[in-house]
C-alpha cells in the first residue's frame, strides 16, 4: 500500500512536472523572434543593414527551422525527447547570447543557433502532448499555444522600453530572453530522471520511410502551415515599420504589435478546444481567413487611428488562431505520435521555406517601392491562399 501511494505521489509529480516543463518550452518558442521586430530599427542603425538584410535577419531562424524540423524525429529515435529538448533549449541560449554582440557576424550567428533551437521544441511538443495527452490533445495544445502567445506578445512590447527606458539597448532587451531558457533547461533536466518512456510510440517503425511526403494532406497541411507563419513573421518584423509610417512612434509601435498578439490569445485558447470537438475544421479556417483579408486591406486603405486599431485587433484574431489551428491539424491528422511526429517535421519543414521567405521578400518590396501598398497588396493575396489551404485541411480525414 506505501509503495503504491509513493508510485502514485511520483507520478504525479511527473505529470505536473511534464505540464510545467511543456509550458516553460512553449515561452521559449517565440520571444527570441518577436523580441527582434520593434527593435529592428535600432539595429540597422547601429549595425548598418538595409530592409531587406534586416528581413534576412528574421527569416533566419525559419530556415533553421526548415533544416531542422524533418531532422529532429530522426534524432528523437535516438535520444529521449527530455534529452534532445535540454540540447536545443541549450543551443537556443547559446543563440541568445551570441546574438547580442553588437557584430553583424554575431548577430546572424546567434540567430541561426536560436532558429536550431527553437526547431526542436517546435517539433517535438505535438508528438509529447500526442503522445502523453492523447485524450486530451486538444486542451494541451490550447494551453501551450496560448503560453507562447502570452510571452510572444509580452516580448513585442516591452523591447523598446527596456532598450531606452532602462537603458538596456537592444542587446540587453534580446539578452533578456536567455532567462526563460534557463529556466526550462532545470526542470527539464530533472525531468530526465523519470525516463517514462517517451519514445515509445516514435520509436516504433520506421521513420525513413518518408511515407508521411507521399500524402496530398500532408502537402496541404505543411502549406497552410507555411503561409499562415508566413504572415505572421511578417507582421512580427514589419507592423511596427508600417505602423510608424502612419505617424505612430516606434515605442507605441511596439505595444500596438504586442497588443495584436494579445487580441489572439482568446482564439490561440479557443481554436485548439473547438477543432477537437468537430469533424471538419472547414469553417474555423474560413472565419480567420476574412478577419485576416479584412485587417490587412484595413492597413492598406485606412489611415485613421480607429481602423488601424480595428484592422490591428483583426489580425490578432486571425494570427493568433491559425498557428494553434495548423497544430491541431498535426495531431487531429495524425493516428500515433509517431505518425505526428513525422507529420509534425514534415509540416514544419515544408511550412518554413514558405514563411523564411516572407520577412526578406516583404523588405525587399519596400526596398523597391518605398511605400508599404505593394506588400499589404501582397499581405492580402498571401491571406486568401491561407484561407484556401487552411479549408482543405480542415476535411474530415487522416492522412495517408
Amino acid at each position: 500500500m506505501e509503495l503504491r501511494k509513493s508510485n502514485d505521489k511520483s507520478r504525479s509529480l511527473y505529470i505536473v512536472l511534464l505540464i510545467a516543463g511543456i509550458v516553460l518550452v512553449a515561452f521559449n518558442l517565440r520571444p527570441a523572434i518577436t523580441s527582434l521586430g520593434p527593435l529592428v530599427g535600432m539595429i540597422q542603425e547601429d549595425v548598418g543593414l538595409a530592409h531587406w538584410s534586416a528581413g534576412l535577419l528574421m527569416s533566419l531562424p525559419l530556415l533553421a527551422f526548415a533544416i531542422m524540423s524533418p531532422v529532429v524525429p530522426k534524432l528523437a529515435n535516438r535520444l529521449t525527447n527530455e534529452l534532445l529538448l535540454v540540447v536545443g533549449l541549450c543551443i537556443l541560449l547559446i543563440g541568445i547570447g551570441i546574438r547580442s554582440i553588437s557584430m553583424v557576424f554575431f548577430l546572424f550567428t546567434g540567430t541561426l543557433f536560436i532558429g536550431i533551437g527553437i526547431a526542436v521544441g517546435n517539433v517535438l511538443l505535438p508528438a509529447i502532448v500526442k503522445d502523453k495527452f492523447p485524450k486530451k490533445f486538444s486542451l494541451m495544445t490550447s494551453v501551450y499555444s496560448t503560453s507562447m502567445g502570452v510571452v510572444a506578445s509580452l516580448a513585442s512590447g516591452v523591447s523598446v522600453p527596456l532598450a531606452n527606458g532602462l537603458n538596456l539597448g537592444w542587446q540587453g532587451a534580446l539578452l533578456v530572453w536567455g532567462v526563460p531558457a534557463v529556466m526550462a533547461i532545470l526542470i527539464w533536466v530533472y525531468l530526465l530522471k523519470y525516463n517514462q518512456g517517451n519514445q515509445t510510440e516514435i520509436k516504433k517503425g520506421r521513420s525513413g520511410d518518408n511515407q508521411i511526403w507521399r500524402s496530398p494532406l500532408a502537402w496541404q497541411i505543411a502549406i497552410f502551415m507555411g503561409f499562415q507563419s508566413f504572415l505572421f513573421y511578417v507582421t512580427i518584423a514589419w507592423l511596427p515599420e508600417i505602423l510608424h509610417d502612419h505617424g505612430l512612434s516606434m515605442e507605441t509601435a511596439g505595444w500596438l504589435l504586442s497588443f495584436a498578439q494579445i487580441m489572439g490569445l482568446p482564439a490561440s485558447f479557443f481554436i485548439p478546444v473547438i477543432a477537437g470537438r468537430l469533424h471538419s475544421q472547414l469553417w474555423l479556417a474560413f472565419g480567420l481567413g476574412l478577419c485576416s483579408i479584412t485587417g490587412y486591406g484595413g492597413l492598406l486603405l485606412g489611415s485613421s487611428y480607429p481602423i488601424l486599431i480595428t484592422s490591428i485587433i483583426l489580425i490578432g484574431i486571425a494570427l493568433g488562431g491559425y498557428f494553434p489551428l495548423a497544430l491541431s491539424y498535426i495531431g487531429l491528422r495524425a493516428r500515433s505520435a509517431r505518425q505526428a511526429a513525422e507529420l509534425s517535421g514534415m509540416v514544419q519543414s515544408i511550412g518554413y521555406i514558405l514563411a523564411a521567405v516572407g520577412p526578406m521578400f516583404i523588405g525587399y518590396l519596400y526596398d523597391f517601392a518605398h511605400v508599404w501598398t505593394v506588400p499589404l497588396m501582397t499581405m492580402i493575396i498571401i491571406s486568401l491562399l491561407v484561407m484556401v489551404f487552411g479549408m482543405s485541411s480542415g476535411r474530415d480525414q487522416y492522412v495517408s
